[in-house]
This record gives C-alpha cells, structure tokens and sequence, in this order.
C-alpha cells in the first residue's frame, strides 16, 4: 500500500512539474548580428533620414505558454549610430543629438507584458511596457510587439525571436538641436533573436 501510495505521488509530481514551464533565459544573438534597431525621423518634413545602430546586445525571459511573464533588457551604444554618412552619423553622435560622449548607452528594461491577441499572419502580438534611458532621462514607453517563432537552429542551439515598433518624441529626453516639430517624433523598429542559455 505505502509502495502505491509513493508511486502515485511520483507520478502525480512528475505530471504537475511536466505542466509547470519555466520561462527560459536567453541572449541577444550580437556576435551573428541577429538584432537591429532602426530608425526614422523627418528631415526638416521635407524628407525621412533612417539609420541604425551596430553595436546592441541584450538578454530576456521568455516562455511561449505565458506571454505575460516575460522580461526584456536591451542596451545600445549610441555612438555606434550609422545613417551611411559618415559626417552625418558623427553629428548625431555629438551634444547636438545623441551626446554619445557622455551618454554612452541607451536601455530599455521592460515593466510589464500584455497580451494582446494575434495578428493578420496568425503571430502572437502583446504591448511589452519598460522603461527607455536616452541622454540620462527616463521615460515609460509601449513597444507592440510580435512573437515571430522558435525553434531549433542548425548549430546545436535554441532560439526565440521577435519585432517590435514604438514611437518616441525627441523633446521627451533632454536638450537637443530643434529641427522643428515634423523632426521631433522618431518612429523606432525592433528585431532580435536569442539564443537560449544554456
């Protein structure tokens, strides 16, 4: 009787624990360069200037059956900014704008997750809330993004991978040379895969 009774407590516990998924932790995938952040801005409303930055890493929880409990942190190095010319970047890079010499990195380490249902393509989509860092000033802001898949990768790994979009308004985060308002609203893309940890 004790025998049966310790059986089916094992086997009960196996179950539960076989229900119970744990998020799993991964890393933004840098070293194959498998995550941009993108960028568009009005110049001067008479045309769009779009760029991105090279240097970007990150980490986050995830698990599929619950959205909700996922966490992001995400950090660029601002002086990485690359709009395909060079004295331009090197502007934006200056006090006028990004003032990557004393502000070296821009994060972003999210607050919450909301789901918020499916797209066209059938993708999973949620509101992923946090906290933006740039030039020193924190402010909250909502990224929509889309769970894009995951699986196994060809070399062994697991990885999991999103896009997202957001808009912010330069004037929200410090100082910076008034280009007027059609350049003041800066629409930002996001996509990223991450390789388990293992």
């Amino acid at each position: 009787m004790l025998k049966k009774t310790l059986a089916a407590l094992a086997i009960g516990s196996a179950l539960l624990s076989a229900g119970h998924v744990m998020a799993a932790d991964y890393v933004v995938d840098k070293e194959g360069q498998h995550a941009f952040v993108d960028f568009k801005v009005s110049h001067l409303g008479y045309s769009f200037i779009t760029g991105t930055f090279k240097d970007i890493d990150g980490k986050f929880s995830f698990d599929a059956a619950k959205p909700e409990d996922s966490k992001i942190e995400f950090n660029v190095n601002t002086a990485s900014v690359f709009t395909n010319h060079a004295e331009r970047d090197k502007h934006i890079a200056s006090g006028d704008f990004l003032n990557a010499g004393k502000f070296g990195k821009a994060t972003f380490v999210s607050t919450s997750v909301k789901s918020t249902g499916k797209n066209a393509a059938g993708k999973d989509t949620a509101d992923v809330t946090g906290d933006l860092t740039l030039l020193g000033v924190t402010k909250p802001i909502v990224v929509k993004a889309t769970f894009l898949g995951e699986g196994k990768d060809p070399w062994g790994g697991y990885r999991a991978g999103f896009e997202g979009t957001t808009s912010i308004k330069r004037s929200d985060f410090g100082k910076q040379k008034d280009l007027g308002a059609a350049s003041d609203a800066v629409e930002l893309y996001v996509t990223f895969e991450g390789v388990k940890a293992k």
